[in-house]
């Protein structure tokens, strides 16, 4: 069967543990005789990960060695999730079928829902996440402040990245599960083998953009 990205992680066997790192483009400027500061926001805002796997027989090692090596170092893509955030602190849940209340504007840095429950309160909370779009033109987002729905089942949520590309209006929004696109931060990956026979698998990962 052909191998096509974005690839979904192996299911065998999960993490040890995956670090997130959220990446933002800023210059700083410091005068060296007044130290007053001068600082200027790019656009480029991306997320970042290292994932560890616990030491495993061969068994369980090699459906990851063999999906590791099947990215081709950084031609293939992959989907990545926070496995401990699958289901939001808020009330939100992708059975309300949430859509996006108009057309956002690629750099925005707010979304507009619709369709939700109504008149909720902590229907998202800060930390959770949103996905919106699917396949490659997935992002996934970090909702910054708590969001209540109104009477009609709208709201309007901050986020982190900013939108990358116009989101259509009517656009279905995910909030369990949420997904990113990524892939290697390397062209190389490396796995070890120790006396026991274990393996040590770990890999670093950038946002696909």
């Amino acid at each position: 069967m052909a191998i096509t990205y974005p690839l979904s992680l192996p299911t065998g066997i999960g993490m040890a543990q995956i670090e997130f790192r959220v990446s933002n483009a800023a210059a700083v400027s410091r005068s060296p005789f007044t130290y007053s500061t001068q600082v200027h926001a790019y656009s480029g805002k991306s997320w970042q990960a290292d994932v560890t796997l616990p030491s495993i027989r061969r068994d369980l090692a090699e459906e990851w060695i063999a999906w590791l090596i099947s990215l081709k170092g950084q031609l293939g893509t992959f989907y990545l999730n926070d496995p401990a955030a699958v289901t939001p602190l808020g009330s939100a849940r992708n059975s309300d079928t949430v859509t996006t209340n108009g057309s956002t504007a690629a750099g925005s840095n707010t979304i507009d829902i619709t369709s939700a429950p109504l008149s909720q309160t902590d229907y998202l909370k800060a930390g959770d996440y949103l996905q919106i779009g699917t396949g490659t033109s997935m992002q996934l987002f970090k909702v910054l402040a708590d969001v209540d729905t109104d009477g009609s089942g709208e709201a309007t949520i901050d986020v982190w990245p900013d939108v990358r590309a116009t989101i259509s209006t009517g656009t279905s929004v995910y909030f369990e599960s949420a997904k990113g696109v990524f892939r290697l931060a390397s062209n190389e990956s490396a796995f070890s083998i120790n006396e026991a026979s274990t393996y040590g698998i770990s890999f670093g990962a950038i946002e696909a953009i």
